[in-house]
């Protein structure tokens, strides 16, 4: 949600944001509204007012034995005045509120500009792609030559889109959510949360997807939502709260299935584990002080980064171009990760700074140390990692020739010891 007064005091910069997310402009509509609402609220206490003056001269002259049908008449037309007055606050305010609520959060000024990921900038690199001595192959090769990834049957159970992971790699997928969590929890101090699945209208609205992205989420017949990711619940935990400034930042992790009904491009990734309905997913959350969030931006990318780093997949950083950003983003770095099987980099995280956007939907604020007014927090949210694609990275990056896969060293210890995965 935008801040009206700063739309006031800079409509234009307003519509240069939006521009560079290829949209038009649209302060002077809303302005427009505003000055609307404002007129109808202005009219509604002079209204008042008068009535209130009204009232008192009335009880005046009645004191003196006066008629005041005169003074009685205006009052009742005033009134059904104020009424009608009242049903146009109400309406414009919701017609603002819907139309706000339909606008992404503006790109902050070091996010490059560009309308895809075309324009997006490489930071840095880590790690060298292996150099394999054969034809690398794809993970879903490996799986089903494994015996281990089933399509078929998963196809069977619930339609495309969806796999049944057996043995060996269904033990891979638990070990590296609990790989991540760990590191997460002992070495950045997250706290690790289990929470709702399912969870309701305003919560969805609060980070953002609603209203504009209901079409790619999946509902219950109860109106609840399936979350397509754990930063809906982690997040509004501090929705309709007032926390403390020592209290900040509040760092939350959670490891959970995540839910999607639009599952990207049509016709692209529809074989393998890439995009599904349904994937697993290590979630990190920041609710940070404004003046720290820029930091807090680098130390989440940092500790998703770590994960790559410990299990020795290579990848790169990206800074998304205006365009390319979520909705609720002012700034997002994506981690590519290297796929031997499809010879390039694929997304494996992404951390966003939300600045204050998605705290205006929220209603989260805290109470400085200094001062008696409230501020609004800023959220963050970053995949730490997709536990789905990193299981995909694993398999495509530690395959042999003979078809098995070497188990990275540091995944070991939550595998029993096991070294290798064979059919």
């Amino acid at each position: 949600m935008h801040d009206l007064k700063l739309l006031r005091d800079d409509a234009d910069r307003f519509d240069r944001g939006l521009a560079r997310r290829g949209l038009a402009p649209v302060a002077a509509e809303i302005l427009a509204l505003d000055a609307a609402r404002r007129a109808a609220q202005t009219e509604l206490q002079d209204l008042q007012s008068r009535r209130n003056e009204g009232s008192r001269r009335i009880g005046q002259a009645r004191s003196k034995g006066e008629s005041a049908e005169a003074l009685m008449a205006e009052l009742a037309s005033a009134k059904d005045r104020m009424g009608e007055l009242e049903l146009e606050d109400r309406r414009l305010a919701d017609d603002l509120e819907r139309r706000l609520a339909a606008l992404p959060n503006i790109p902050a000024d070091d996010v490059p500009d560009g309308l895809d990921e075309v324009s997006n900038v490489e930071i840095r690199r880590w790690g060298v792609p292996p150099d394999l001595p054969f034809a690398p192959k794809q993970h879903f090769e490996l799986g089903e030559q494994l015996g281990l990834m089933d399509f078929e049957r998963a196809v069977k159970l619930a339609g495309a889109r969806f796999v049944v992971l057996k043995g060996a790699l269904a033990r891979l997928e638990r070990a590296l959510g609990a790989f991540m969590l760990d590191i997460h929890t002992r070495e950045f101090g997250y706290t690790e949360i289990s929470p709702p699945l399912l969870v309701a209208d305003r919560t969805m609205f609060g980070t953002g997807q609603l209203p504009k992205f209901a079409e790619e989420q999946f509902r219950t017949t109860d109106g609840r939502w399936l979350i397509p990711t754990a930063e809906v619940s982690l997040t509004n935990l501090a929705a309709d709260e007032i926390l403390d400034e020592a209290a900040l930042p509040q760092r939350l992790t959670a490891f959970t299935p995540c839910f999607r009904a639009e599952a990207g491009a049509a016709g692209r990734d529809t074989r393998g584990m890439i995009r599904q309905h349904q994937f697993s997913k290590v979630e990190l959350v920041s609710i940070a002080h404004p003046d720290h969030s820029e930091a807090e931006h680098e130390r989440m990318t940092s500790a998703a980064e770590t994960i790559l780093q410990r299990l020795g997949l290579p990848y790169r950083v990206m800074l998304l171009s205006a365009g390319d950003m979520g909705f609720s983003a002012r700034k997002t770095y994506d981690l590519e990760v290297w796929l031997p099987g499809q010879a390039t980099y694929r997304e494996i995280s992404s951390c966003s700074n939300c600045g204050e956007f998605q705290a205006r939907r929220m209603k989260a604020r805290f109470r400085p140390k200094e001062g008696k007014n409230t501020r609004f927090v800023h959220t963050l949210n970053g995949s730490g990692l997709a536990v789905g694609r990193t299981l995909v990275a694993v398999l495509e990056n530690y395959q042999r020739g003979n078809g098995t896969v070497a188990v990275p060293p540091a995944l070991q210890p939550y595998l029993g010891g096991l070294e290798v995965i064979g059919a």
